[in-house]
């Protein structure tokens, strides 16, 4: 394992925020990491990537006080802008501040990057930092794409054998040449239907709709946060999920116990935005899910399936429907799950034995276990 040579400890860069619509969770989960990271054995360096994309140093404290009281934060960039050493990754950063001069600031022996959604779980900072030469946490390039387009994921797992459920692809070609031939497609998938952008998360633009009436709404709302679309039949059954953590070297990778998550009351008729991060008291985990012995060991099998169909690295979370008649369908995979206090990814590792510290700890040494660059 490398160590920063001044004190010992490893240096870990926190990297949250980012340009998507999940910017605020990316904090969130940030604020959840450092607080069960071991400080006397890491040493993190906060790196921030505002709404607008610039990159900043920041401290625990700035993060601190940008949580405080508020449930949605969003990152202004405090400190001086950031960037890599291209290349070297035994050179410190490059610090830039206000009146244009420089400074050479920390390096980094790994990146734990907490970034959710487009332009920070879909490869392309992974690429970025595999230019720079830095170890990081998580999948690589390819797989962080595909985990993160819901098209290319499903043809992931149908080609691993995997059963996907009834979909359609609306991309922008599509509707502007041809929305005749698109709402014709849609429509011969079975009400209700979702409707979601391809490449964002924690349910993010999503609508279900019971009606074809309100396809058109649902379709523009999808739109403002990505122009490709993926339409998908709703499957009568429960939603059940399932965490997934890498193997050292060539060790096959580990599945929790699968969870469940129960809605209470009303508000919420589908594990939405809110119900994940704000209104906290709508939802309930059970895990184990109350499923036979024979589908949760399926579903465990399945879930590390997807992991490596996608030929996933350090972690995922993976969401499944238990259809009414007995099926395990697969419904998609998170390369870069949240780890709020309320998150599935580490409630359901908290339950079959790995607690939050632990499990951060071990994706650090996994991440530190990988040579960056093919492998």
């Amino acid at each position: 394992m490398t160590t920063n040579a001044d004190n010992g400890r490893t240096t870990v860069g926190i990297l949250f925020g980012g340009v998507s619509s999940e910017h605020s969770i990316s904090l969130i989960t940030a604020k959840g990491v450092l607080g069960v990271l071991d400080h006397e054995k890491y040493e993190p360096v906060l790196i921030g990537i505002t709404p607008a994309g610039t990159w900043h140093l920041s401290s625990e404290e700035e993060l601190g006080r940008l949580m405080d009281g508020v449930a949605l934060p969003r990152f202004t960039g405090e400190g001086p802008q950031v960037s890599l050493p291209m290349g070297d990754p035994s050179e410190g950063l490059s610090l830039k501040y206000d009146d244009a001069s420089f400074e050479t600031g920390p390096h980094l022996d790994v990146v734990f990057p907490l970034l959710h959604g487009p332009f920070g779980e879909d490869g392309t900072v992974q690429g970025l930092l595999e230019l720079a030469g830095l170890r990081y946490v998580g999948a690589g390039v390819t797989a962080s794409a595909v985990g993160m387009d819901k098209h290319f994921m499903k043809i992931a797992f149908e080609s691993a054998g995997l059963e996907v459920g009834p979909y359609t692809v609306v991309t922008a070609r599509d509707w502007a040449n041809d929305r005749a031939g698109a709402i014709e497609r849609i429509k011969k998938l079975q009400l209700p239907v979702f409707v979601k952008p391809a490449r964002a998360g924690s349910s993010m633009g999503i609508t279900r709709i019971e009606d074809w009436a309100d396809l058109d709404e649902a379709i523009q709302s999808a739109q403002k946060l990505d122009p490709k679309l993926v339409v998908e039949e709703g499957i009568s059954g429960r939603e059940i999920e399932c965490a997934v953590l890498d193997g050292f070297g060539h060790e096959m990778p580990q599945a929790s116990h699968p969870g469940e998550i129960e809605m209470v009351g009303d508000e919420h008729v589908f594990y939405d935005f809110e119900a994940k991060y704000v209104e906290t008291a709508s939802s309930e985990l059970r895990c184990p899910a109350d499923l036979p012995q024979d589908v949760q060991d399926s579903i465990r099998d399945k879930a590390v399936q997807a992991f490596l169909a996608l030929d996933g690295e350090g972690l995922s979370r993976c969401d499944f429907f238990y259809t009414d008649d007995g099926r395990v369908v697969i419904n998609e995979v998170n390369t870069m799950p949240g780890f709020t206090p309320i998150s599935m990814y580490g409630m359901m590792w908290a339950e079959s034995g790995i607690g939050y510290g632990e499990l951060v700890d071990r994706l650090i040494r996994l991440a530190l276990d990988r040579e960056p660059g093919l492998r």
